[in-house]
């Protein structure tokens, strides 16, 4: 059988996996939410982005490792602009998002913070074990911020709006919740994983490179767990879990994904990295904290999202 099409299968097998496992670590999740006290957001923030975030982790690790760094940078950058265009995109056309005053005052802005500081790194040109560690205590203060933050008690608007949803949430013990959860995140990782050695393996055989390949197939597939969760959060009515997953996972990406083939692989960058690639992953982020200042994003900015970032990847293909 040709390699096509065992890839093409593969995505397909990929794809009917993911669907399923995306349900359970959502309900999952959500249960540990109710269950340890935890808010919605946190759970988003934290569980679900770290887990979904576990693809890209993996994928460029190995890529680092094998000597495709440029691979693995592509895959960070790519997919935060996947997750805002793509899975935010998608996500809100499907259910539009309201937005707490909290995410605005504190995650974003900290998103914001933490993107101008990944492309101080970027900016001579390379990735190093210097910048890897500076990612890397990053990341350490943004969970510690994270979770004191959520400490806090919000406005009571917000509060009953949370508790709203906290009554939607799935009736399991603790035992049954982490089961799901964790049989939820090995599916998603397993899934993902055969999506993206199918696509990358159709991609490779028409001649794409490297970087294009992390940007595009690379980043669509390790997004994919981000937007089944959000999707699937979103439908349910966890909207804080959804808005948490894509603000908490782009954190992820720039910290611990881009800091694997930094301390693993050290190596000079593209030059179009630094006009095209992270200039997008900016600009992207930017409209979100400004769409979401409005505290809703609705039908009309999930289709320019997902515009967008259509348009995005269609440019990368056409200039490379």
């Amino acid at each position: 059988m040709p390699p096509i099409v065992i890839a093409s299968l593969a995505i397909l097998a990929g794809f009917a996996v993911l669907m399923k496992s995306a349900d359970w670590f959502v309900n999952g999740a959500a249960a540990t939410a109710r269950n340890f006290g935890m808010s919605p957001m946190l759970v988003g923030l934290t569980i679900v982005s770290i887990g979904t975030s576990a693809p890209e982790i993996l994928v460029s690790s190995m890529a680092a490792l094998d000597g495709h760094s440029a691979l693995a940078v592509g895959n960070a950058l790519g997919s935060n602009i996947a997750n805002i265009g793509l899975v935010l995109g998608i996500t809100a056309l499907v259910a539009p998002l309201p937005v707490q005053s909290s995410l605005i005052k504190k995650e974003l802005p900290l998103l914001c913070a933490v993107t101008v500081i990944s492309g101080v790194c970027l900016l001579d040109g390379r990735l190093d074990r210097i910048d890897g560690v500076i990612l890397l205590a990053l990341l350490a203060l943004v969970l510690y911020l994270m979770f004191r933050w959520q400490k806090t008690p919000e406005a009571a608007g917000e509060a009953h709006y949370q508790d709203e949803v906290e009554q939607d949430y799935p009736e399991l013990s603790q035992s049954k919740a982490f089961l799901q959860l964790a049989a939820g995140l090995v599916l998603l990782m397993a899934s993902s994983k055969l999506l993206v050695w199918g696509a990358t393996t159709i991609a490779t055989q028409l001649g794409v490179s490297d970087l294009v390949i992390g940007l595009t197939i690379v980043a669509i597939g390790t997004s994919l767990p981000e937007l089944a969760a959000s999707v699937a959060s979103a439908l349910k009515g966890h909207h804080d879990i959804a808005l948490g997953n894509v603000v908490g996972s782009n954190l992820f990406n720039l910290l611990a994904v881009m800091s694997a083939p930094a301390l693993i692989a050290p190596e000079a960058l593209d030059t179009a990295v630094l006009w095209r690639d992270f200039p997008a992953m900016l600009a992207l982020t930017a409209l979100l904290f400004i769409m979401a200042r409005k505290q809703r994003i609705g039908r009309i900015g999930g289709l320019f999202f997902a515009g967008t970032y259509v348009a995005y990847t269609a440019l990368l293909f056409i200039i490379g």
